[in-house]
């Protein structure tokens, strides 16, 4: 019997769901052809927690200061796992466990190899780009979640090329999607939503970087001219008191909605009418993705990772950070008839289909491996 390809899946810390796009790369190698083991350096699955679709999970359980600095103890326990396994090929997602498994690689001599960033700006430090220089091999291909994040690697000056970098844009299950999503009515019925409302809506923690403050204060601008719109913002984090603060102050009390985190929160999103994206630095937003799945229409910032989705999928876009501009696209929206609303929204379902399915995401994942492994038997023969 032909021995299965080992394939090492190495993530920096356990976070697993159904959105996973790590566990959408494992269904997308067949079983009876590939034997994945996932490594998590840090956290666990708590009990009733999922645990990864994987033949095998391992948990190597270290502290976050165990992943900083030189890395002694997580780099031997990682080295002294992969001699014992014998993988023949490595996907490491985000800088930390990249840089680690090309250090490791030096003397273990996997010969595929594929580190996926997420988002811009990783090898803006200058040592980052001299180590990964002289750490590069060809074993190694690097992969992007979007055009920008390519862009953002070629251009770093970290040793990356054309040739070794390639473009797999993120995806979400379009299908899963829409059948966890509830009916309009329903799902702000949940939400505590009301009916007649026009929403206006958005999903992301609550941090500097999606922008939120400036979606406050675009909603502000006009609010006094639509008494009917109302902003929803699905999502928890550090910035819930201040954003609570800017609520009292501009006297949105009853017309903004911070609604907490949601597991799958997608399944609300047809509570909305419009979705916005307002973040100031993203790789590749996935709640963007999900606001198209809905079939709504969309307005984001033109930040780089979404500025060739937005244009390319028919969405409205303004400068990031300037919530003047941002209420702009807001009046458009709410100012089109229902029937302008659902073409646009069609017209962004239509693009979400064409360029980032589930299906296509794991078989350009799948033949990337297979291209690899073929290219290194072939250079070893």
């Amino acid at each position: 019997m032909t021995r299965k390809i080992k394939v090492l899946q190495l993530q920096n810390r356990y976070n697993v769901n159904a959105s996973d796009l790590a566990e959408q790369v494992i269904q997308g190698l067949p079983t009876q052809t590939y034997e994945v083991t996932t490594v998590f350096l840090r956290g666990r699955p708590k009990p009733g927690e999922p645990e990864s679709r994987a033949a095998r999970s391992v948990y190597f359980d270290l502290s976050s200061a165990s992943t900083k600095g030189l890395r002694l103890k997580a780099l031997w326990l990682l080295y002294r796992h992969c001699r014992a396994q014998g993988y023949d090929a490595v996907i490491a997602h985000r800088f930390k466990p990249i840089n680690m498994m090309m250090l490791l690689n030096l003397v273990l001599r996997i010969p595929a190899c594929v580190g996926v960033l997420h988002g811009l700006g990783e090898y803006d430090r200058p040592y980052r780009r001299w180590e990964s220089r002289a750490l590069i091999s060809k074993a190694w291909r690097m992969v992007g979640v979007s055009r920008a994040v390519c862009d953002d690697l070629i251009n770093s000056g970290a040793g990356f090329k054309p040739y070794n970098v390639r473009q797999i844009n993120n995806a979400i299950d379009i299908s899963r999607a829409e059948r966890l999503q509830h009916p309009k009515p329903q799902a702000r019925q949940l939400l505590g939503l009301p009916e007649d409302a026009f929403v206006i809506g958005t999903i992301g923690r609550l941090v500097p970087a999606k922008g939120h403050v400036q979606l406050l204060e675009a909603f502000s601008e006009i609010k006094d001219d639509y008494p009917q719109a109302l902003l929803a913002i699905i999502g928890e984090g550090r910035l819930r008191q201040e954003m609570e603060a800017i609520i009292q102050a501009r006297q949105l009390g009853g017309r903004v909605r911070l609604l907490g985190a949601k597991d799958d929160a997608l399944q609300y999103v047809r509570a909305y009418d419009v979705f916005v994206m307002s973040s100031v630095s993203e790789g590749l937003p996935l709640a963007l993705l999900e606001g198209m799945s809905a079939r709504l229409p969309v307005v984001g910032s033109d930040i780089d990772s979404m500025r060739p989705i937005l244009e390319d999928s028919g969405g409205r876009t303004y400068p990031a950070g300037q919530p003047m501009l941002l209420a702009e696209r807001l009046r458009e929206i709410v100012l089109l008839t229902p029937q302008e609303r659902a073409k646009e929204g069609q017209r962004t379902y239509e693009y979400l289909c064409r360029a980032h399915a589930i299906e296509d995401f794991r078989k350009q994942y799948r033949d990337l491996l297979e291209e690899m492994l073929s290219n290194g038997k072939r250079n070893h023969e």
